[in-house]
């Protein structure tokens, strides 16, 4: 770890001396793509909020299918979670446009062939975090249902709010789609030249290990295999993640480029 946090300081420098903009342009640009951003999720949770009982009824479903109630225990329950549900989808809705005002924002401090990963940056961003979501939503919480509620808790009477199942909803799926964005930070540790291929190569006991405790954490079901099924998914994106830091990090991509580029 001491070499990483290393390279990390050498990679902060040595970007610092990049020509670019003052700190007051930068709190300048970063105020400019904060307002695009807040306007995008705005017109984004407008756009949701019309079909906010469709998105809901998608919430829902995996209640509806185990034949679980939902309950409100306030007047404003119901107001609060179109809401809600409103603002998640609005999110979702300006994620690609939120993400190129992110790379806009810190472009100046890559070099200009640096650059041309933006496209790349976006598409595999947004693809990544749906396919965390829809492995949360088809698999990881229909079965944490089943066990925790039709299993552990069959001898009792299930009385769930409707808060309560959207909190652990957003928990599973946004936290599994946040989950498979591990080859985007890879990329940008290696693009910065913080982390290697070798490095992820060396580590991946380590790896494995984290990644099967954190399978064993959301997987509901107690027999191996299930852990196994639930843990292939992020042990294919740690392998995605090792070949991605093989083709971003400098010391490859110099051999590839002229001088000066």
């Amino acid at each position: 770890m001491p070499d990483v946090i290393e390279k990390a300081r050498e990679a902060v420098h040595e970007r610092a001396e990049l020509p670019g903009m003052s700190l007051m342009e930068h709190l300048t640009e970063l105020r400019s793509r904060l307002i695009h951003s807040a306007v995008a999720l705005l017109i984004g949770f407008c756009v949701a909020y019309y079909w906010h009982e469709q998105l809901f009824n998608i919430v829902q479903r995996p209640m509806d299918q185990l034949h679980y109630q939902l309950n409100i225990t306030h007047p404003t329950d119901g107001l609060n979670i179109y809401l809600k549900t409103a603002l998640y989808g609005g999110a979702i809705l300006a994620a690609p446009y939120i993400l190129y005002q992110l790379w806009l924002f810190i472009s100046p401090g890559m070099y200009k062939n640096e650059k041309k990963f933006v496209v790349p940056f976006m598409a595999a961003t947004v693809a990544l975090f749906f396919c965390g979501a829809y492995f949360g939503y088809r698999w990881v919480l229909p079965s944490a249902l089943h066990v925790l509620i039709g299993e552990f808790g069959h001898r009792f009477n299930a009385i769930i709010t409707i808060d309560e199942y959207t909190s652990f909803f957003t928990a599973i799926i946004f936290g599994l789609g946040i989950t498979f964005e591990l080859p985007i930070l890879i990329f940008f540790l290696s693009l910065f030249g913080i982390v290697d291929a070798k490095f992820l190569v060396r580590h991946a006991r380590y790896a494995i290990l984290i990644i099967f405790v954190i399978a064993g954490i959301i997987c509901p079901l107690p027999d191996p295999l299930s852990m196994c099924l639930f843990a292939a998914p992020m042990l294919v994106l740690y392998g995605l993640s090792i070949g991605v830091a093989y083709l971003a990090h400098p010391a490859r991509r110099k051999k590839e480029l002229p001088a000066g580029s």
